[in-house]
């Protein structure tokens, strides 16, 4: 097996290869029968690349597959960017089989900064987050086989995570989470936009903590403009109004010609 360099820089504040910064791999056994295949899941850390394209084979199966996402193709068959190489990989696999059936990667600290950004810096402003950029976390590309969404192997992989937390006296996460934009099979902003709304309402953070697109995006006028659905109501209901008026106007034609 083709082992991961060790990075020049440390992986977090204490100086360890890559894989050290973890304990060896549990057995999670699941609570019933039916949440986890029989005999139990394993949780690890990936220490070498072809573990780490096992879980890139995962997320290309969700993603693309599943989801219909369009990803560079770098390796056929598996999601891979540039932030891979740089990444703690998280694997929750099929205790008996070896299939990784689960998987999250994590970019530290020191990571991002040797690689300069994070994920997240492609896509929002974190200016205002910079205070606490030693303390903080990037978890991305989460992904369970569909198989295996019971419950048992995301909590897996979140007690890893907080596990990796402690150890490593990290106590700040992000991330970024996608929205589904297609209603119906067609494309639909307002859900993205009506999601933004209600977390406003409820779990907007103070001032200083909050993050901003690098464009500025008409939410409000988004939320304004009728969905999909309903325009498809509307027309299906302008179709069934045009057909009994044409209906009507043809049986009064029908009638007038028969009483002349």
């Amino acid at each position: 097996m083709k082992e991961i360099p060790t990075p020049t820089l440390d992986l977090s504040l204490i100086s360890l290869p890559r894989g050290s910064l973890h304990q060896t791999g549990t057995t999670v056994e699941p609570s019933n029968s039916s949440a986890a295949p029989q005999g139990g899941i394993t949780v690890q850390w990936a220490r070498h690349l072809d573990e780490v394209r096992a879980a890139q084979k995962l997320r290309h199966d969700v993603f693309v597959h599943e989801m219909g996402a369009k990803l560079p193709v770098i390796v056929e068959g598996h999601d891979i960017d540039l932030f891979d190489d740089y990444c703690e990989h998280l694997l929750v696999k099929h205790q008996h089989s070896g299939e990784v059936i689960g998987t999250y990667r994590l970019l530290t600290p020191t990571q991002a900064r040797r690689l300069g950004s994070t994920y997240t810096d492609t896509e929002f402003d974190l200016t205002r987050l910079r205070s606490i950029r030693e303390r903080m976390v990037e978890l991305g590309r989460s992904c369970v086989h569909p198989e295996h969404r019971q419950g048992s192997v995301i909590l897996a992989l979140w007690g890893a995570l907080a596990e990796f937390m402690h150890q490593n006296s990290l106590d700040i996460m992000i991330g970024c989470a996608s929205v589904p934009m297609m209603v119906h099979g067609v494309a639909s902003p307002q859900t993205a936009a009506n999601i933004w709304h209600q977390l406003r309402q409820t779990h907007l953070a103070g001032i200083e903590w909050q993050v901003r697109l690098p464009v500025d995006m008409p939410l409000y006028e988004v939320m304004a403009a009728p969905r999909p659905d309903q325009r498809l109501l509307a027309t299906r209901r302008q179709s069934i109004g045009h057909s009994c008026l044409g209906s009507r106007l043809q049986h009064s034609r029908l009638a007038n010609d028969d009483a002349t």
